[in-house]
């Protein structure tokens, strides 16, 4: 009587349990990532004693913008950007490596560039979503606003569909292009270089912006050094000097500024969205027959250096105040940049520089007074008690009183100290950095509340466990020391980066003890088969290189698969082969003409995708025997493709489904779970890159192992967890926002839908984790023994045992963002592992262990 009710209460805390982890993960963010606001409205100039604005030396503005221009990618020797690297030489262009802060993702970097602030961090997680408009610049200030308040011309732009999301309504004419659904190289750029000749033949405009695509989809595809690089750098190099020799020869453009630039850069791996010097160096050039008169020589090409900041190194921000006084408008309300010294040689005038300086200073000083709420605005500047400034806010102010009163010691005809000027400089900066660093102001109330709601999940999940438990306790202890252990890890910046080497290094050692605990009755046979799993499992931590330290280092996949594609295209061949036959015999309830029919249907269906897929993807791996292949199966729409291996799955999967349910034998149940199993293969296998269909042949080796070892339940779960997360960072994962994998989140999709999308791009970065979701319950369902309440207590311990890590973990986690929220790196790491904590918690705990391993358990019991 006892046992009948201790279940339901296990049951009660379980679910309770689940139920408290998106609360607790709502809760949490609603306080780590709260609304930042803005000062509304269009700034003005305002009237200053030193006479009104200085006159602007240009009228037109062209922004060309190539997506993760690295700063190297311009100004080293072996760059394909010969002719821009004249313009610098000759004095008609001024070099900059301009600064891009984390997350380094187009939609932040934009905001940042055209109103001068730090936007928010959740502006990354925006970027993913092409139907997003809530994260709008319509309503606030920029050089955009600025420049089609000046009613000189209309506004013009061509390229990334994210400037339109961005600024909807502002342009007068326009032709976006998604920036994730297109995959080539060439065709997305053509489109915004075939605008423009007749662009620069019409003078009706006077801000054109252009954003290319193409450099950063080679980056994606094939890193910073692939056989595309170079030419796609000619190609925007050609882009720069049709535009300059125009500026040239038409007398309309005579005064136009062209300002090329990178949003971003990319790290050896060709990545971006985290925080690696590669990353946050974007290139950036002015280029104007203009500047030659104000110019300094800079040496070109420039001699290498690591952290890849060349020439001058100035904040993407700082752009903003800039094109304010080169074109003529005020500076936008929310900015934080500074101006660019470098062109103040523009103004020989002192009041010119006066104004340019002051009202930059003075603007910037407007914020700081907003966001402390102090009392710093200029009018009480002289109630302040500068000998103990009681904030930030008042010691800038105090320090701007001082700069500002020496230079009306000045006779007016003399010029600008040197001194005064970096006086000036440097406050600027340290108001930058300041004001930078409030990013976020936190609501130490929400967090406290996320983490108590996480708490009381992990007190219910581990209740749970305790009144559920089927084996002995011993059998917990590596399960709860991988929890704790992992939990303290959250704690330091590089484990966070480097967190795959703690999965890798865990499950070597649990597969090793597995291995070795039973040698005095195992079999030669078994003792091999663990060696060869160990062997397996050795081969998956070395088949991509991934985190932050050693991203870009030579792998199993770029030393031998890339560059030996006979090779690669060998084993894949095995990997759809072994699938194959798995699948045909789990359908030996079907006539054998039948099920080898549907098999050969459905892998020669998936198999060609796959190489269709990769031929546009990555075609250099399409070589030899597969390039055949490709021109034997050429024809159908990869979208075509894709859809009908979808269809195929589904419609295969109902089979076993029925079976089990009109015959309910446990032969019949066995064979249907492993026909789920197989099918599911095929998925992870068309939703994986072709260099990471491998990686399932080695987690089969492995389950094989496992599955000839008679776990107990416990054992089970542990082997789930650690190979859930190794398999995750064996595939590419890691915890950057840079480690998102969107290559098959369009695959059959048409057009952009946020479910279709967010799932397959779920399902393709969480292939791995999922399909060891799907071989867990196979292991559970052979370790299943019959209770007096069925089968259930198998997978309720298994349930509980991974929801007692997920919630401990997450709980360590959110203590981990609290604690260090003042940590240099809390938005480069520690953000981005809440984000990644909040889709395993969400989508492959709840959804997939929980939601798709329940049904499957329950499916493999009725």
């Amino acid at each position: 009587m006892q046992r009948h009710h201790v279940f339901p209460v296990s049951t009660i805390l379980l679910v309770a349990a689940d139920l408290l982890i998106p609360v607790a993960i709502v809760i949490f963010a609603i306080g780590f990532f709260p609304y930042k606001p803005f000062l509304p409205g269009l700034a003005e100039y305002q009237p200053l004693e030193y006479g009104p604005p200085p006159e602007a030396p240009f009228d037109r503005l062209i922004f060309m913008v190539v997506d993760a221009l690295r700063s190297d990618f311009v100004f080293l020797n072996g760059s394909g950007f010969e002719f821009t690297q004249r313009l610098i030489s000759d004095g008609v262009a001024i070099p900059f490596t301009a600064h891009a802060t984390s997350p380094t993702i187009t939609m932040p970097r934009i905001k940042a560039i055209t109103t001068g602030s730090t936007p928010s961090f959740l502006d990354a997680l925006l970027s993913f979503d092409e139907a997003d408009t809530s994260s709008t610049l319509a309503a606030q200030d920029t050089w955009l606003a600025q420049m089609k308040t000046k009613k000189a011309g209309k506004l013009v732009m061509h390229g990334d569909d994210t400037w339109l999301k961005l600024f909807p309504g502002i342009f007068d004419r326009a032709d976006g292009t998604s920036s994730f659904f297109v995959s080539d190289f060439t065709e997305v750029d053509n489109n915004v270089t075939r605008h423009i000749p007749d662009e620069l033949r019409s003078d009706d405009w006077n801000t054109m912006v252009l954003h290319y695509l193409g450099l950063d989809h080679i980056g994606h595809k094939t890193g910073p050094r692939g056989p595309n690089m170079i030419p796609k750098q000619r190609e925007m190099d050609g882009v720069v000097r049709m535009i300059y020799e125009a500026m040239e020869t038409q007398p309309h453009l005579r005064s136009t500024l062209l300002v090329f630039c990178g949003d971003h850069g990319m790290n050896d791996a060709g990545n971006h969205g985290a925080s690696s010097p590669g990353e946050t160096s974007p290139a950036l050039v002015f280029v104007s027959p203009k500047l030659k008169s104000i110019s300094k020589h800079h040496k070109v090409p420039a001699d290498f250096v690591e952290d890849f900041q060349y020439y001058s190194v100035v904040e993407q921000s700082d752009l903003a105040p800039t094109l304010a006084a080169l074109l003529g408008f005020p500076i936008p309300r929310n900015n934080l940049g500074s101006f660019m010294l470098d062109f103040l040689p523009f103004w020989p005038e002192k009041h010119d520089k006066l104004q340019i300086l002051v009202r930059n200073a003075r603007q910037i000083l407007d914020i700081v007074a907003a966001t402390y709420s102090s009392p710093t605005s200029l009018g009480k500047q002289l109630s302040l008690d500068c000998r103990r400034p009681s904030s930030p806010a008042e010691e800038l102010t105090c320090e701007w009183q001082k700069i500002s009163g020496t230079v009306d010691k000045v006779p007016a005809t003399e010029d600008l100290d040197d001194a005064w000027i970096a006086d000036v400089s440097k406050w600027l900066s340290k108001a930058q950095s300041l004001m930078s660093g409030m990013a976020s102001n936190y609501n130490m109330s929400m967090l406290f509340y996320g983490e108590l709601a996480a708490a009381l999940a992990s007190v219910a999940a581990i209740c749970a466990v305790a009144s559920s438990a089927l084996t002995p306790t011993t059998s917990l202890v590596p399960f709860g020391l991988t929890t704790i252990l992992y939990g303290i890890m959250m704690f330091a910046s590089s484990y966070v980066e480097e967190e795959q080497h703690f999965w890798y290094w865990t499950t070597s050692a649990w597969l090793f003890y597995l291995t070795i605990r039973s040698i005095p009755r195992t079999t030669l046979k078994r003792f091999v088969m663990g060696l060869v799993a160990l062997g397996a499992m050795r081969i998956t931590r070395g088949w991509n290189q991934t985190g932050q330290k050693f991203a870009g280092e030579p792998d199993i996949v770029t030393r031998f698969m890339a560059s030996n594609p006979p090779l690669l295209w060998c084993i894949v061949f095995a990997t759809y082969a072994a699938v194959s036959v798995e699948l045909f015999n789990s359908l030996g309830n079907m006539p054998t003409a039948i099920s080898g029919s549907v098999v050969a249907g459905l892998v020669t269906s998936a198999l060609s995708f796959k190489l269709a897929f990769t031929n546009e993807d990555a075609p250099e791996l399409v070589v030899g025997f597969a390039r055949t292949l490709v021109d034997i199966f050429d024809g159908p729409s990869l979208v075509n493709r894709a859809r009908a291996v979808f269809l195929g799955l589904g419609l295969t999967s109902m089979y076993p489904l029925y079976h089990i349910v009109a015959r309910g034998t446990k032969v019949s149940q066995d064979e249907t779970m492993r026909t789920l199993h197989h099918l599911y293969t095929l998925f992870a296998l068309t939703q994986s890159r072709a260099t990471n269909v491998p990686l399932f042949l080695l987690f089969q080796v492995i389950h094989l192992f496992l599955s000839r070892l008679n776990l107990e339940p416990a054992q089970i779960t542990t082997s789930s967890l650690l190979l859930q997360f190794s398999s995750f960072f064996a595939m590419g994962g890691s915890n950057a926002i840079s480690g998102v994998d969107l290559s098959n989140a369009y695959n059959g999709v048409s057009g952009f839908n946020i479910f279709a999308v967010g799932v397959l791009t779920f399902l393709s970065n969480w292939a791995a984790p999922v399909w060891w979701t799907s071989a867990s319950n196979l292991l559970l369902l052979q370790s299943r023994q019959p209770t007096r309440n069925g089968y259930s207590g198998v997978y309720r311990q298994h349930a509980a045992l991974l929801t007692a890590f997920v919630t401990v973990s997450l709980g360590f986690v959110m203590v981990a963002c609290t604690t260090l929220r003042t940590h240099l790196f809390i938005w480069t790491v520690f953000s981005p592992k809440y984000l990644y904590s909040m889709a395993w918690s969400l989508g492959q705990h709840l959804g997939i262990n929980m939601a798709l391993g329940g049904v499957l358990y329950w499916l493999g019991c009725i």
